[in-house]
């Protein structure tokens, strides 16, 4: 179940006795713990209540014999255990089947009333390199019949979760701003959720997150500039343009990445002129179908290029780009150099 469908059932009925808690998504786990020890537990039982063990630290049998005893100063109990994929067998052992679940199985045939018990395995993803082993590890725990996982958010969940998170915490900010904060963050739900908190004691709730109180106060965000950069060099702005540059020295962006970006984002308006695109949604759309992932700001700021640099004056902006970045791999007095004739060569 997803980690929405395990709080509704929370609220609509009693905990079960054990889940096993799958993935690396820590914001979403959060939400789900506390949730668990506010259905079972009041404040004022929890230091009695709550007991944590850690699988890289004790053994399975040790955990189940805690669940088997009764508490004369908790009724209720919730255990939680990290590290759940500890457990598996490693090296040659590492295929056959282990006794500890067949002891899991049992307790679950006669579990512990008034006892809840988490298994949390959010050392593996469920994806790439990972997938064998989580498959290892629900293979395991295949007797626990309620299992929790916590993917990755998509750039549209985490958008609608940053969306959430500000109207909660009365944080007043545009779509464009949210867009720029989910970029910067890379879709990271807990950096999010961290960010958004500075920005309501920076902001405060009378005016509006402007993007550059996102450029001071969350980290990468200054990548965004990369866009001002594009913009002012689209209009012949040598002035703005350079003013940009000063800022990404200044907040000690690596230029040759920088640059890549710039690159990045001139061969993505080029596929889009060449495709015959004219709108952030057909842009969105195209490009989605063709397994590149962009959300819509990103396609706005590709239609912006686009109609910054008409025709020939992109593919003039990709050529002296590609013997910019060629200059910056050579043996030269100053990155900053490089980066400024560029500049001066785009807006004459």
């Amino acid at each position: 179940m997803s980690p929405e469908q395990f709080i509704q059932k929370l609220r609509k009925g009693q905990p079960a006795p054990v889940y096993l808690f799958l993935g690396p998504e820590f914001y979403q786990l959060g939400v789900c713990r506390t949730a668990l020890l506010d259905k079972i537990l009041p404040p004022d039982e929890r230091e009695n209540g709550f007991a944590r063990h850690n699988l890289d630290e004790t053994t399975l049998a040790a955990v189940l014999d805690d669940a088997r005893a009764l508490s004369l100063f908790a009724p209720n109990r919730l255990i939680w255990v990290s590290s759940a994929e500890a457990v598996l067998p490693r090296g040659r052992a590492a295929t056959d089947d282990t006794p500890g679940a067949g002891e899991l199985a049992d307790y679950l045939n006669n579990p512990t009333p008034g006892t809840v018990l988490v298994f949390e395995s959010s050392r593996y993803d469920f994806e790439g390199d990972d997938r064998a082993k989580m498959e290892r590890v629900q293979k395991f725990y295949a007797a626990i019949r309620d299992v929790v996982e916590f993917r990755p958010y998509t750039v549209e969940s985490a958008r609608r979760l940053a969306q959430d998170l500000a109207k909660e915490a009365g944080v007043q900010i545009g779509l464009s701003e949210l867009g720029l904060l989910v970029d910067s963050l890379a879709g990271d739900a807990g950096r999010i959720a961290n960010e958004i908190e500075k920005l309501r004691l920076y902001v405060g709730s009378n005016r509006k997150v402007t993007s550059e109180d996102i450029l001071r106060l969350v980290p990468n965000a200054q990548a965004s500039t990369i866009f001002t950069l594009v913009a002012a060099l689209g209009r012949g702005d040598r002035k703005r343009s350079l003013d940009s540059l000063d800022t990404l020295l200044r907040e000690g962006e690596y230029l040759p990445l920088a640059l890549t970006v710039l690159a990045t984002q001139f061969r993505l308006a080029m596929v889009a002129h060449e495709s015959g695109l004219r709108t952030s949604q057909q842009i969105q759309t195209q490009f989605n179908k063709q397994g590149i992932r962009i959300w819509r700001e990103r396609a706005d700021q590709v239609q912006q290029t686009l109609a910054a640099f008409p025709g020939e004056k992109l593919g003039l902006a990709i050529e002296k780009v590609y013997w910019a970045d060629k200059a910056l791999r050579d043996t030269r007095p100053d990155d900053r150099v490089v980066m400024e004739k560029l500049v001066l060569s785009l807006t004459r």
